[in-house]
């Protein structure tokens, strides 16, 4: 039969919990929402006084630059566009426009002049136009560069490897009947590259030929493909021409220095030509030319269009079959020259470009312009974008939990069921919601025991009075006749509900705090006989043993203990009752006191041998009128508050109360009371009293 508990969970029961709540570890500062908040606000902060730092600086410098006529990227710009002009025109005859754009994407003055300073075109009106400074900012001439405002014509030593300018082809300009062919040939290419697992793309050069691209750092896997590119190496007729005339151009400038003329190739190297071999130019930044396939003609550097690249004039450098030394410089130097006069009836004439202020003045100065001050205001408008998606996005994070626990908490109010709070996380928040989910757990716990409180105690309080009841009409009605029987009988009715008013009275006093203690020097092992003596009848009758073992070992004295007697006895009492009761005959119950192992605390056991608890019973043993038997039979328990009103005597004495068991082998209620400091220990030493003294239940 199982063992019986007393009462439900008061507050009691969750004694343990502040203990439990204060040991636990202090959040991390990695998990905490305050220092989160830190953390997003210095991270707001300091990219706000980044940005604005960053935006000073190179708003200030870019203004400062541009007014002092230093902005070199503005004016490379603007020499590039004119030179790729004059590189495409073979007069300058229709650059106003473009000198008019490029001063209003600049904000500077453009103006061209030729070499005598007869004006061609010019940004500023006429009539407010300022005398031009007495220097040119550059000179643009296709067929010469000015190596320091073009600087990707520079070689790997940083010196231009060659001065012509990549965008004039001049007669080497395909036709489109030409440069469909090579088209088609081209793409032909990529598709049998793509079978062969390598990635290549074609782009366009000026020239209108097209270069196949392998996409990667290894162009030479195209020579372990079985894809040729004979076909596309081939000159076309229009490249012939060029080229032969080229190649006149170049022995003539030989033959007057009396050298023998050399026979040029497509990639304008000279000597004994070698058999084309198909290769491929990976692909790479703009600002890096890359170099044709091999034996595509002359090309031009990329341009900035995806799907055309200018292509590079080939390098002039000697072939080894040529030789080296002077005779190589003076074909490299005749080479040069043939290609100039070829080019100089294709590309516009010298001329000089002035690049000013639009007031004309050199007077440094600091005026936002119009992109500056755009440039400033998107910047501020992204860092107020970012700053308020932050605050938005944490003020979110913040406020959805409070909103449920708010919600949460209205339903409870209401009296309504209250689902638990999602937890979502272990920060101040998250605690937040597990100890709301707790309470509302511990109360809806405490209301449905609230709830079974009254119905047990109508019930416990409707036994004996519907027993008093029934013998006083029996009496009345002349059934029963009131003998001293009779009398005993309604006596131990009244006394029974005297206890259980006694003791809802003493648990009440305990929850209000109000119970007195009269606390004085005990010596727990005579205490421990005198239960033993007063409940040794009972025990006898139920054909229990019920022993006080001898004192303690000597590893284990007992400290000297200060408690009220009385309380005490009632509380170890209520222990040996209950163990009595759920022991079968032969079986034995003993009551032990020993020190703990710290000597800060004196332990008492009520051990049996009986039935024992079932697990998922031990943690309601100590409840209000809670019972293992369910039918609430008197004849295996009480009123069902005995042992919470032990937990409750020994909780006002400072101590715990807990209970171990296995089934079918028998309990063990262990009572933890706090010992006295030497000063107080109690004069004498313990002593054992037998059996069968004299005591108080």
């Amino acid at each position: 039969m199982r063992r019986r508990s007393e009462g439900r969970p008061g507050r009691g029961t969750r004694g343990a919990a502040p203990e439990s709540g204060a040991s636990r570890a202090r959040l991390p500062l990695r998990k905490s929402l305050f220092a989160r908040l830190l953390a997003v606000s210095a991270l707001v902060a300091a990219c706000s006084v980044a940005a604005t730092a960053w935006l000073a600086v190179q708003t200030t410098s870019g203004a400062i630059l541009k007014e002092q006529g230093q902005n070199l990227t503005a004016d490379a710009r603007i020499y590039h566009s004119l030179l790729g002009y004059a590189a495409a025109h073979p007069t300058w005859d229709g650059v106003d426009r473009t000198v008019r754009a490029l001063a209003e994407q600049s904000g500077r003055r453009i103006a061209l002049t030729t070499e005598q300073r007869t004006p061609l075109a010019d940004s500023a009106a006429p009539e407010k136009a300022a005398a031009l400074p007495a220097q040119a900012s550059a000179i643009v001439d296709p067929l010469s560069v000015d190596t320091a405002l073009a600087a990707e014509n520079a070689g790997p030593s940083g010196t231009p490897a060659d001065r012509v300018d990549p965008r004039a082809v001049g007669p080497f300009r395909l036709p489109a009947a030409e440069r469909t062919a090579l088209r088609q040939i081209a793409d032909r290419g990529v598709a049998c590259l793509s079978e062969a697992g390598i990635a290549s793309d074609v782009v366009r050069t000026e020239s209108g030929r097209p270069v196949i691209q392998v996409v990667g750092n290894d162009p030479e896997r195209i020579q372990e493909s079985r894809c040729t590119t004979d076909a596309l190496d081939a000159p076309t007729a229009t490249e012939q021409r060029a080229l032969k005339a080229l190649n006149q151009l170049a022995d003539a400038c030989l033959k007057r220095q009396d050298r023998s003329g050399v026979h040029l190739k497509l990639d304008l190297s000279w000597g004994q030509s070698a058999e084309p071999v198909p290769t491929a130019v990976p692909t790479m930044p703009p600002s890096e030319a890359p170099r044709p396939v091999a034996g595509i003609g002359p090309e031009a550097a990329p341009s900035a269009a995806p799907t055309e690249t200018p292509s590079v004039m080939p390098s002039t450098a000697p072939s080894p079959a040529a030789g080296t030394g002077e005779d190589d410089r003076a074909i490299a130097s005749c080479v040069g020259t043939a290609r100039r006069e070829q080019l100089s009836s294709y590309v516009a004439s010298p001329a000089l470009l002035f690049i000013s202020n639009t007031g004309g003045t050199t007077v440094p100065g600091f005026d936002l312009s119009p992109a500056n001050t755009a440039r400033i205001a998107g910047a501020a408008a992204l860092v107020l974008a970012l700053t308020v998606g932050a605050s938005v996005l944490v003020g979110a994070r913040l406020v959805r939990p409070l909103r449920a626990l708010t919600g949460a908490a209205q339903r409870m109010r209401d009296g309504e069921d209250t689902a638990p709070v999602r937890v979502t996380a272990d920060n101040e928040i998250g605690r937040l919601a597990a100890t709301f989910n707790d309470m509302s757990a511990h109360r809806a716990r405490l209301e449905s025991q609230r709830k079974a409180m009254v119905s047990d105690v109508a019930h416990e309080l409707r036994t004996p009075l519907s027993n008093i009841r029934g013998w006083l009409e029996a009496a009345q009605d002349g059934v029963a006749d009131p003998d001293p029987a009779f009398i005993a009988s309604l006596h131990e009715e009244a006394v029974q509900l005297q206890h259980i008013i006694d003791d809802l009275q003493d648990l009440a006093q305990a929850d209000a705090g109000a119970l007195r203690l009269h606390a004085e020097p005990v010596r727990i092992e005579e205490l421990l006989s005198q239960v033993a003596a007063a409940h040794q009848a009972r025990a006898e009758t139920a054909g229990v043993a019920l022993t006080v073992p001898p004192p303690s070992p000597p590893d284990r004295p007992v400290p000297g203990l200060t408690a009220d007697p009385v309380r005490l006895r009632q509380a170890i009492g209520n222990l040996v009752s209950n163990a009595v009761r759920h022991t079968p005959a032969g079986g034995q119950v003993t009551l032990r006191a020993y020190g703990s192992a710290s000597g800060d605390a004196v332990l008492v056991d009520v051990s049996d041998t009986g039935t024992g608890i079932p697990a998922e019973d031990l943690a309601h043993v100590f409840d209000r009128f809670w019972r293992g038997e369910k039918s609430r039979s008197r004849r295996t328990g009480g009123s069902g508050l005995g042992l919470a009103i032990v937990r409750k005597l020994t909780e006002a004495h400072g101590g715990t109360a807990t209970a171990t068991s296995v089934p079918g082998e028998g309990s063990v209620f262990t009572l933890r009371l706090p010992a006295d400091r030497p000063e107080h220990a109690p004069v004498g030493g313990p002593a054992a009293a037998p059996v069968g003294g004299p005591g108080q239940p």
